[in-house]
């Protein structure tokens, strides 16, 4: 029988995936049992994937696949496999944790009925990360209710469960940005760990655990075995660097994994692998041009635009240098007949995925999902054309100090990013032959910080190739309006990470 999981805080479900794509031959490892989350777009997409794995692996219906092209509604979907759709809703739970909507009574008799009688199972998940990234909390230290805001203290959601149903393994994911946090002056990753080790003190205090009673857990770290003279693991003895485990993208998490056990265990560290670069898992996809906002698109108007750069005073100005002038010019003489703007369902290139190509490769498939780009006023589309000319040429990112003054932005940070260097990379270009920059929700915003590396497409990423980046498999729907699909793919853990974590997790089970 595969081993159950519990989901908290689930996202759209990169933690859980990776858990329930472990085999061993032909059975499951790991069975998503409940998977917990409180925005509905998140839930529609974690529902939908619920209902895929229903199907054996590569027997997933055909209609399926007619859903995701649009040719028939979710509900015909779910009508046409009720069993299934069924199983799936009762697997994905659209419930927010901590909310007066649904008290622990309710949460705890949902998490007992999942597992059954099973006293072998695994709790994964992370709180909302807002309140300890780095970015996040300069932001809102200047908000007088910081303080008291719930998102700092959404981990007791996920410790009180700790306590109540004692799982033997759990696993727990957070931004690196916890390392230096602090809430009322105490450090917020210290203090999560002390709690995590003793749960039942933590949640109950001491004072109120009855004599005799006893939960302690084994923090152990995935990426060393070496402990300190407190026979202990250092706060950065768990953060794992995602590049270095075949995962496209320089992504740094805190992954903490606790086990129920009296004697002391050593668990697999994760094994590193060959770099996987941006373009080794996105190059494939069909090229698209970005879309023209605030004025009439159409493709002439896109070529139209892009190649106004040509009669531009700068790209002749001697502050580019002979080198990058020449391959502005050369690269604008490539602009010809526009790619597409892509579609929800697209055909897909006939170019295979360069690394992990069975992991995100579904022959039943047949098309590109989630891969429409945005649309861009012109000024933008001379700024990416330039960042990617300058990170093709180069081989990073320019800052702001180094554009041309005629297409620096007139935004108020532009003056600060000229004097103090904040603020300085802006527009960001993706870097072909590199893992990427992590990504993160901010990708819902405007794109600006992931920009792609084709000068020609002159654009940000979508949703999929986001997702490639997240390692996630091509028949993975994204659900709701596509701001959304963004914030669901930046805010996911990597599943083909997870998958590596779940081997570990696997042999803890005892």
């Amino acid at each position: 029988m595969p081993i159950p999981v519990i989901d908290l805080f689930a996202g759209p479900g990169g933690l859980g995936e990776g858990f329930s794509a472990l085999h061993r031959g032909n059975e499951s490892v790991f069975k998503i049992k409940l998977s917990i989350e409180k925005d509905a777009y998140a839930h529609r997409t974690l529902e939908l994937r619920a209902f895929f794995r229903q199907f054996l692996t590569g027997r997933a219906p055909e209609a399926y696949y007619e859903y995701l092209a649009g040719i028939i509604t979710r509900q015909q979907l779910f009508d046409l496999f009720p069993e299934q759709a069924k199983k799936a809703a009762s697997e994905a739970w659209n419930a927010e944790l901590g909310s007066d909507n649904f008290p622990n009574t309710t949460i705890d008799e949902r998490i007992t009925e999942a597992l059954g009688n099973r006293v072998n199972w695994v709790l994964i998940g992370g709180p909302p990360c807002q309140a300890y990234s780095l970015a996040g909390r300069a932001r809102r230290t200047k908000d007088p209710t910081f303080r008291d805001d719930k998102k700092h203290t959404l981990y007791k959601e996920y410790l009180r469960i700790l306590a109540v149903h004692q799982p033997p393994v759990f696993v727990m994911e957070n931004v690196k940005g916890i390392l230096s946090a602090r809430h009322k002056d105490e450090g917020i990753l210290q203090r999560i760990t002390a709690d995590l080790e003793s749960p039942l003190e933590a949640v109950y205090g001491s004072s109120n655990v009855r004599p005799g009673a006893s939960l302690k857990y084994q923090l152990v770290s995935l990426v060393t075995d070496a402990r300190n003279s407190r026979g202990k693991f250092d706060p950065e003895d768990f953060v794992v660097c995602a590049e270095k485990y075949g995962i496209p993208q320089a992504r740094h998490r805190i992954i903490l994994v606790g086990i129920l056990a009296e004697k002391e265990v050593k668990p697999r560290l994760l094994k590193e692998q060959p770099t996987a670069t941006i373009d080794d898992v996105i190059s494939d996809l069909p090229k698209l041009r970005s879309g023209l906002s605030q004025e009439t698109d159409t493709p002439q108007a896109w070529r139209e635009a892009v190649l106004e750069l040509s009669d531009s005073a700068w790209v002749s100005s001697k502050q580019l240098g002979d080198k990058l002038q020449r391959e502005i010019r050369q690269l604008l003489g490539q602009v010809n007949g526009p790619p597409p703007r892509g579609e929800e369902y697209m055909l897909p290139t006939r170019r295979k995925v360069r690394r992990h190509d069975e992991w995100f490769t579904d022959f039943l498939l047949g098309a590109v999902c989630n891969h429409a780009t945005r649309s861009h006023i012109r000024e933008d589309l001379h700024r990416y054309f330039f960042v990617a000319a300058f990170g093709k040429l180069y081989g990073r990112s320019p800052r702001l100090s180094e554009f041309p003054r005629e297409i620096l932005p007139e935004h108020r940070n532009v003056a600060k990013a000229l004097k103090n260097e904040m603020f300085n990379d802006r527009f960001r270009v993706q870097i072909e032959g590199r893992p990427s920059t992590t990504v993160t929700s901010h990708i819902s915003k405007d794109g600006h910080y992931f920009i792609h590396y084709d000068p020609l497409q002159c654009r940000s990423l979508t949703v999929r190739e986001a997702a490639r980046l997240q390692t996630f498999p091509d028949n993975y729907f994204f659900e709701g309006p596509r701001t959304q699909q963004y914030q669901q793919v930046g805010n996911a853990v990597p599943p083909l990470l997870a998958r590596q974590i779940a081997e570990i997790v696997a042999d803890l089970i005892p």
